[in-house]
């Protein structure tokens, strides 16, 4: 069982990726906050008890569900959308060609300031596809590469099957990949 203190510690963690998530899913700074803030208060008052590895599933599916309940109350039916800021995953048995954008930067030499303005158009690029992708292929592929979540937690979360989540996954890579190369982005 996790202490008050790991509870905090995981929140804290937690705070600003949740709020990028919900900024850019809702557009509005003050709902972002909100549904953070929500998310955050639920995970603590009905999930506070449980063991702490089990924080960052329960948390996402609290937060999805919380963006989910904004857009019921408020009728949006616009797409939801989060930055990339980081990408995570090193299963084996998947290769996500965006892992080289946040590769070490030891292996191609020091940085310079010209590789990290590439870098960050690149980065910005990412961003704008992920905005044109399909809710539930953006939800996984946040999921599984931003959060690090594996598939059978994916599933959990989302409330659909591992297959889903894979096939979700692909699309939005394949996608990805494909709008980036046509912009002259080789990954």
């Amino acid at each position: 069982m996790a202490t008050p203190h790991q509870l905090s510690g995981f929140l804290e963690s937690v705070e600003r990726r949740a709020f990028k998530q919900a900024m850019f899913a809702v557009h509005e700074e003050e709902a972002a906050l909100d549904i953070v803030q929500d998310s955050m208060m639920k995970l603590a008052e009905k999930y506070g008890d449980r063991p702490e590895e089990e924080f960052p599933m329960l948390f996402q599916r609290i937060l999805q569900n919380t963006i989910r309940d904004f857009y019921r109350r408020s009728k949006v039916r616009s797409m939801w959308t989060t930055v990339l800021s980081a990408f995570g995953g090193d299963e084996d048995d998947e290769h996500d060609p965006l892992d080289t954008l946040l590769g070490d930067q030891d292996t191609d030499g020091p940085s310079t300031p010209e590789s990290e303005l590439l870098r960050s158009q690149t980065l910005a690029a990412i961003e704008e596809e992920l905005k044109k992708l399909p809710a539930r292929q953006r939800e996984a592929f946040i999921m599984r590469y931003w959060e690090d979540l594996d598939v059978a937690e994916t599933a959990s979360a989302m409330g659909c099957s591992e297959g889903s989540v894979k096939t979700h996954c692909s699309r939005a890579t394949h996608t990805l990949a494909a709008a980036l190369a046509a912009k002259g982005i080789r990954l």
